[in-house]
């Protein structure tokens, strides 16, 4: 069924907008192509207010070819907008597939920056991402949904974690009969998100720029100061779902919230693969919860002998979890991952969610 939907797609695309741009005097190279195939499955557009006619004084300028040209711009990189900008002055091609005819209506470097700040404060990657989620896969069935998160390294200040409050010291021997009774155990974040909501789930997480520490497969420890992208990605690679938290959050406290978002945007999900971060009882209630079979890489505990094999039909299965690592991969050589120039949680996160956006459209596009 999707790989007729999007077959039937590029049909369109081939025969009805390709022969249009030619006779507007566009000449697509490969590379362009592969980006007008992109803007036309997203139409991130759509998604932009237009500017309203009845303002005093200057009216706003249309941002609707900006959002095209960010798209563009995180297409081919995304490392130097000022570069971009100098670009789209050259390439007249380009320059029409954004949606500008004329050099003098490409907008400045710095209306490129207020943009981008308009955009990561409106969150139009986010809401353009999770409404083609919910196109494309609404009543699909997902073999499998790989999750996992990444480093992200920026260059700002980290923010100091404030000391927590000592623990108070337990007394010995019986308590007394007038003594006030006991305090009740408190619930672990994982417990507490197995009955919330996943926006509320995502409130409780830091947003913050801090030190981060994460061990490879290897098992050697790295540290970076920045953020962290939590991702799950289907059997196609495909991105479902991109987070980003604090560097200092462990990747368990975001996998609850992803497996109900992605529940909520997409149809039936076989398999939930998670390597050994994920090891959490929580975790496998939620999963089984929501009708699917979690695979999870056993983590060794202190005081246990060998670590558990896994079955081989599930370690077969398990081996898909490989594409998730392939999304960051391509998220980082080619859209910009490595190349975090913003400041600010918001800001990072719509920088990424732009090479999220990309990477959908461009592996939904290679299913066929």
């Amino acid at each position: 069924m999707l790989k007729h939907r999007i077959s039937t797609f590029m049909d369109c695309v081939q025969k009805s907008l390709f022969p249009r741009l030619e006779e507007v005097d566009i000449q697509l190279t490969p590379k362009l192509q592969r980006l007008v195939e992109i803007l036309e499955l997203l139409r991130v557009e759509e998604f932009v207010k237009r500017p309203s006619s009845h303002v005093r004084g200057v009216k706003p300028k249309d941002r609707r070819c900006l959002a095209r040209a960010f798209v563009a711009f995180y297409f081919y990189g995304g490392n130097d907008r000022g570069a971009f900008c100098e670009r789209l002055l050259i390439d007249a091609n380009l320059r029409k597939v954004c949606g500008w005819e004329y050099k003098n209506q490409v907008p400045s470097a710095s209306t490129f920056c207020r943009a981008f700040k308009t955009f990561a404060e409106t969150s139009l990657a986010d809401r353009t991402h999770s409404k083609k989620v919910e196109e494309w896969f609404k009543d699909e069935i997902i073999w499998h949904c790989a999750v996992d998160s990444s480093a992200i390294s920026v260059r700002e200040r980290p923010i100091n974690k404030h000391p927590a409050p000592p623990k108070e010291k337990k007394k010995r021997g019986r308590p007394c009969k007038d003594a006030p009774p006991a305090k009740p155990v408190e619930l672990t974040r994982l417990q507490r998100q197995v009955n919330q909501v996943p926006e509320v789930s995502l409130i409780e997480l830091s947003t913050v720029c801090n030190n981060g520490t994460k061990k490879n497969s290897k098992g050697k420890e790295s540290h970076w100061i920045g953020y962290k992208l939590h991702a799950a990605v289907n059997e196609y690679c495909v991105p479902l779902i991109g987070i980003t938290t604090s560097a200092s959050v462990f990747d368990n406290q975001a996998a609850i919230p992803i497996m109900k978002f992605i529940n909520r945007r997409t149809g039936t999900v076989f398999y939930d693969l998670f390597d050994k971060a994920y090891d959490a009882e929580p975790i496998r209630q939620v999963s089984n919860s929501l009708g699917h079979q979690p695979i999870i890489d056993h983590k060794r505990r202190r005081g246990e002998g060998k670590s558990i094999p896994m079955e081989p039909d599930r370690a077969e299965i398990y081996k898909g979890r490989t594409v998730v690592e392939r999304f960051f991969g391509r998220l980082k050589d080619e859209f910009g991952g490595d190349a975090v120039r913003v400041k600010g949680h918001k800001k990072v996160h719509a920088h990424l969610m732009f090479g999220i956006l990309i990477i959908f459209a461009d592996q939904l596009l290679r299913i066929t």
